[in-house]
């Protein structure tokens, strides 16, 4: 494949894009809604009320035009054929995916109608579940977290994706702050570490790219042999759960080489004296034996992260993605702080840029409706325990009504048959707010269809860089469709919830969420805002911790009971090839696909085919597997049928289910959750998506 600089826009092939455009057609300021650190700026052309095309918007800098392939079909996804465009009320056994339509009003009432009756027992048997569809400020928590903090529902963990990366960064720096993402492309040793950028984070590959031009050096730290890592000069196919290991063995041969910034050390870390003894028990040898690599390559990679600089780690969550995910992130920052690299504004680490906003969430979501309630908390992550569980004194009522928003949790959640079991039940009230009949959607009672992007007003921040992003609506909502907001408010208003912040408009709720008068003038012109920081801004320390320092010592995690310093931990899954399931499955993101958005949009999931599992030569001929072979990968949490491909993207012992296609599309109607688990990790209660050992056989 080539660079992304040769990857032109793709909004011109939609179905519409041969309309002839009206002189006077109407160009919008938008920004991408979805899951990825880039959060693009968009443009879309409206002509005679039609959305034509989605394009990134030029000016914006962190943009540049450029939009990746999904996005820009995002018109295609708008006017989808097989759109919710009606409310549907369920006419047929849970998961059969019979509907039948109804009106908002018969809808709306008959829900508020049932929530009152549970919630007049225990609100807490009510429970919401969101993440994010929409990384929007407003459709995503700012009215739906005013209804469910009104009621008295459960709270929702919301761990489905970064919460074992981001406590572990917090604990670290203090906050889910690191390294502007422009100058990478100054740096001259590049990480790019539990990250395929080529396809999940397409800007900040080609500022990788124009440093690669200049000369620096980019190395690929991640099990599988992704496009990123064909591009750069440097791959460590390291073994799922062993990042921390290999972060360790760096430090070790920092310490032996003297390759150490003492004076940064001392002037703007702490714990230095009880990490240097933990690092010193990890010679690269033994990381070596643990992370399946040479050794020769550990000692280069350290080698040059001591003698080179700027140099720069851009990590990325899905190396957290395991038991010992957040002692992982905790090592791997620290780093940058024994070097120095802080110093330069191209070196450094960014895992995640959103510590650097201050959105206004107290006002946003009125945790103070709660009074002095403090309702129980569900973990996303354990949902198909937590639906199978009854009444106790120790969990609370049984859950009896559940509303999904911004979330396909049939599809994205771990171990997914009892997921399945769990929303099955006849005894559970279900409302799923979307776009299209999704997994989750065949369970519902009641399906009430959503905006897109193109069609409400949001606010967005960035965990990729540092700029604010305002969504205008383009075009009017499709259909009887209703933003997210908009049905919250209705609910609260059936529900008899009287306070006025249930009347705010979604142009209040921008305003609100942002909190600045000038800068949601500057919104409105531009569709964009910088947020102000120094270039270098742990230069001089400084961190967002309690100490100020980068913390290696954590008084915080060892308060709790934890291991103040990072550690290596291994998985609860190590794989054995004598075992019963002697394969380690990671479940990485097919290139085309978001999680499960964009599974159902046609032009993208013909180019991905159908459902594969990619197995190294070895390990295929072994088990008398061919590419193309219908293959069962299973273990004792279920089994998931597929094609396989055999693929030098695989390392020995490493088959990859590439996901996350939605269920019905699978050969045997599961897709590759149905083998993970619900152990949780370390640090931020996280699921253990690449912690999953299975057994691969050909099917006849």
């Amino acid at each position: 494949m080539t660079d992304f600089t040769a990857e032109p826009l793709q909004a011109d092939t939609h179905a519409d894009s041969n309309v002839n455009v009206n002189a006077n057609a109407a160009q919008v300021l938008g920004a991408c809604p979805h899951d990825c650190p880039d959060t693009c700026a968009l443009i879309t052309t409206v002509d005679k009320g039609r959305a034509i095309k989605v394009q990134g918007n030029p000016a914006h800098k962190a943009t540049d035009g450029v939009l990746c392939t999904k996005v820009s079909r995002y018109a295609e996804r708008t006017y989808h054929p097989e759109r919710l465009l009606t409310p549907l009320k369920r006419s047929g056994p849970k998961g059969s995916g019979q509907f039948e339509p109804v009106s908002w009003d018969n809808a709306l009432d008959d829900i508020a109608h049932r929530l009152q009756a549970i919630a007049s027992q225990n609100p807490e048997a009510v429970v919401p579940y969101s993440y994010a569809g929409t990384m929007g400020h407003v459709q995503g928590e700012g009215m739906a977290a005013r209804f469910f903090h009104r009621l008295g529902a459960s709270l929702l963990d919301r761990t489905i994706c970064a919460s074992a990366g981001g406590e572990a960064l917090t604990y670290t720096l203090g906050g889910k702050v690191g390294m502007k993402v422009e100058f990478f492309a100054e740096s001259k040793l590049i990480l790019i570490w539990g990250s395929n950028s080529v396809g999940s984070n397409l800007h900040f590959w080609r500022l990788a790219q124009e440093a690669k031009r200049q000369g620096a050096k980019l190395v690929c730290i991640d099990p599988r042999k992704t496009e990123t890592a064909d591009k750069c000069q440097v791959h460590l196919a390291i073994r799922p759960g062993t990042d921390a290991a290999l972060a360790l063995a760096l430090m070790h041969e920092l310490i032996v080489n003297n390759w150490l910034d003492t004076d940064y050390i001392a002037q703007h870390t702490t714990g230095w004296d009880a990490l240097r003894v933990r690092a010193l028990q990890w010679p690269p040898e033994r990381a070596a034996q643990v992370c399946g690599i040479d050794v020769l390559q550990i000692t280069d990679l350290a080698r040059d992260w001591g003698t080179m600089q700027p140099t720069a780690i851009r990590l990325n969550y899905g190396m957290q993605r395991v038991r010992g995910g957040g002692n992982a992130v905790r090592a791997i920052a620290c780093l940058p702080a024994l070097t120095g690299a802080w110093r330069h504004r191209a070196g450094g680490l960014l895992l995640s840029s959103s510590g650097h906003f201050s959105v206004q969430k107290a006002a946003m979501q009125r945790p103070d409706l709660l009074g002095a309630r403090r309702p129980r908390t569900i973990n996303m992550s354990t949902i198909g325990d937590d639906l199978l569980r009854p009444a106790s004194q120790s969990f609370g009522p049984a859950i009896q009504a559940l509303l999904v928003y911004n979330s396909n949790p049939v599809a994205v959640a771990p171990e997914s048959g009892k997921v399945v079991q769990g929303f099955a039940r006849e005894d559970l009230f279900t409302v799923v707010l979307e776009h299209f009949q999704t997994d989750t959607a065949d369970y519902a009672d009641y399906i009430l269809p959503a905006t897109t992007q193109l069609e409400h007003w949001d606010l967005h921040t960035s965990y990729g860089h540092t700029d604010i992003l305002l969504n205008q609506p383009a075009i009017a909502p499709v259909g009887q469709a209703r933003t997210n907001t908009d049905i919250f408010r209705a609910l609260a208003q059936r529900m008899g919830f009287s306070e006025s912040c249930f009347d705010d408009d979604d142009l209040t709720l921008c305003r609100t969420a942002l909190g600045d008068a000038q800068g949601f003038a500057q919104l409105l012109e531009h569709g964009f805002v910088a947020v102000p920081m120094p270039d270098a801004p742990f230069a001089q320390g400084g961190f967002p911790t309690p100490s100020g320092r980068c913390e290696f010592f954590s008084p915080r995690l060892a308060a709790m009971g934890q291991d103040g310093l990072p550690d290596h931990i291994a998985n609860y899954e190590v794989p054995v090839k004598t075992d019963r399931f002697p394969l380690a499955m990671i479940s990485p993101p097919a290139r085309n696909f978001l999680n499960s958005s964009f599974v159902n949009v046609t032009s993208l999931r013909a180019v991905e085919v159908e459902p594969v599992l990619e197995m190294h030569t070895d390990d295929a001929l072994a088990r008398g597997i061919s590419s193309g072979d219908v293959v069962k990968v299973f273990n004792d949490r279920g089994e998931y049928h597929c094609k396989a491909k055999v693929s030098r993207r695989a390392r020995s012992g490493v088959v990859h289910g590439l996901g996350i296609w939605w269920r019905k599309f699978g050969l045997n109607g599961t897709n590759v959750n149905q083998l993970t688990s619900q152990h949780l990790t370390d640090i931020g209660r996280a699921p253990v998506f690449y912690d999953c050992a299975v057994q691969v056989a050909r099917l006849g």
